[in-house]
């Protein structure tokens, strides 16, 4: 990651993802910023996702993240934190934000997450999702106490909805996602990761993981619903699509063959305009 990368190599690195238009309809200084918080992000995820690293040194790849952090609040030189230098000195954005999602990849670090108790999973949602969110809403002049709870449950809506639709991908590389009881209660038996995301009961599970992604996006649409002050197309998007999302995955189901839920650029467009004309 290049610590000093233009707004146009920023730009290029988000390109291809759905976050994309999410953000490019900001205005320039927020879109920079955003574009800076998701390069930082995807370099922390990177590291937790490297397969060909060993734990160790994932692990002081991290903890180099956090030193770089730390030095750039402590107006020492930052190294790679350089990257979010001039989106936290405009946007005041909180040190311990960066730290928590540097926490939730150390979790994916230290071990393959498999079947995690159902705290641990929300521990791990508020680390590598809301955490995220609490970094934009502050991007987005969002006042404190709803833009917190907009990031609560939009952040863990977004992230139990990538879960969802990640079973096999995660399962492949040793990790489930799906919290313990929901395993349990669908009585799916804990062995191995291929096992689990195969068994017939899969389906009852993921639709339990479904059930509470639902209730955080409506809890996150009643809050965009009273109009809080700051820039909110961008999280009007987010939730659109990502619910949109959930509800196709939800009635295709989750038995096997599973079919992977994509959103379709034109798809994507007209969400875009529709939220544009209704603001």
């Amino acid at each position: 990651m290049n610590p000093k990368a233009t707004p146009a190599a920023l730009q290029a690195q988000v390109s291809g993802s759905s976050f994309y238009a999410g953000m490019r309809v900001l205005p320039r200084a927020e879109r920079e910023a955003m574009y800076a918080v998701y390069a930082f992000c995807r370099a922390v995820d990177d590291i937790a996702d490297d397969q060909a690293g060993d734990r160790a040194a994932r692990a002081g790849a991290l903890d180099r993240w956090r030193a770089d952090i730390d030095a750039l609040y402590g107006g020492r030189e930052p190294g790679q934190a350089a990257l979010v230098a001039d989106a936290v000195a405009r946007f005041g954005l909180d040190r311990g934000d960066f730290h928590a999602v540097i926490d939730g990849m150390a979790m994916d670090v230290e071990r393959d997450i498999r079947w995690p108790a159902a705290a641990e999973l929300d521990l791990y949602c508020d680390r590598v999702a809301s955490a995220v969110g609490r970094l934009s809403v502050r991007i987005f002049g969002m006042e404190r106490d709803p833009g917190i709870a907009l990031a609560h449950h939009l952040g863990r809506a977004l992230q139990l909805t990538n879960i969802l639709r990640d079973i096999d991908e995660d399962a492949a590389i040793g990790r489930v996602y799906l919290s313990h009881e929901a395993l349990t209660t669908a009585g799916v038996p804990i062995t191995t990761p291929a096992e689990v995301v195969g068994h017939s009961g899969i389906d009852a599970a993921a639709r339990i993981i479904a059930a509470e992604a639902d209730r955080h996006f409506a809890a996150a649409q009643a809050i965009l619903r009273d109009r809080p002050r700051g820039r909110l197309l961008a999280p009007h998007l987010m939730a659109a699509v990502y619910a949109g999302i959930l509800k196709r995955m939800e009635a295709i189901g989750w038995r096997l063959p599973r079919t992977r839920v994509r959103v379709s650029k034109p798809a994507l467009f007209w969400t875009v305009l529709k939220l544009s004309l209704s603001r």
